[in-house]
């Protein structure tokens, strides 16, 4: 798959914004600042259709792109560290739960944790839940880059002991040098028959 077309149609706080009709949905969650905008940005060839920051917590809506117009990749806002307030913390909580739980449209969600650490307890919650939800989930390992060659299968055990995967999909990712741009692609094909 080659995406040549991409734009942004909304950002949603609840189920009312969603967009109508039932064409399928990909959901994007991880920490704040795990890499979320760039490894969007990456895999639709554009520089800043999905906005970054270094600063955790830009992402505060559901944000929605429009795919080759067939498909919709749905940004979530990042759990864990961002430099809100309580409130906003929970009012976020609350309508990703809401999309999370509720929306038929979504085919599976990408679960992007920083591949230079042990998963947060944060991320072993958000990992479980998506499991009891039963929603099919792929682990997207990014800052590929930043760890060496030799350390990456290392890096990669302790996701998958920290989670408890005995079999499932981590793709190692790097919006920097493009890696595994091409699997995710092709996973995305594969999903949309």
């Amino acid at each position: 798959m080659n995406i040549n077309n991409a734009e942004f149609i909304i950002s949603a706080v609840g189920p009312q914004q969603y967009p109508d009709g039932q064409l399928p949905e990909f959901a994007f969650i991880g920490r704040s600042n795990v890499g979320k905008s760039s490894f969007i940005n990456t895999l639709i060839n554009r520089k800043n259709l999905a906005r970054t920051s270094s600063h955790p917590g830009k992402t505060q809506t559901i944000n929605y792109y429009l795919i080759e117009n067939t498909f919709y990749f749905v940004d979530l806002p990042g759990y864990g560290f961002a430099k809100v307030s309580k409130t906003m913390r929970a009012k976020w909580g609350k309508f990703i739960e809401a999309y999370l739980s509720k929306r038929n449209q979504l085919q599976c969600v990408f679960h992007l944790i920083d591949i230079r650490h042990v998963p947060t307890h944060d991320d072993v919650l958000m990992f479980q839940w998506l499991q009891h939800l039963g929603i099919p989930t792929i682990i997207i390992a990014t800052k590929l880059d930043k760890i060496p060659r030799g350390k990456r299968q290392q890096h990669i055990a302790q996701i998958k002991k920290a989670l408890n995967i005995k079999e499932g999909l981590i793709i190692p990712f790097s919006s920097v040098s493009r890696e595994g741009k091409d699997e995710v692609l092709a996973l995305l094909d594969e999903m949309l028959g």
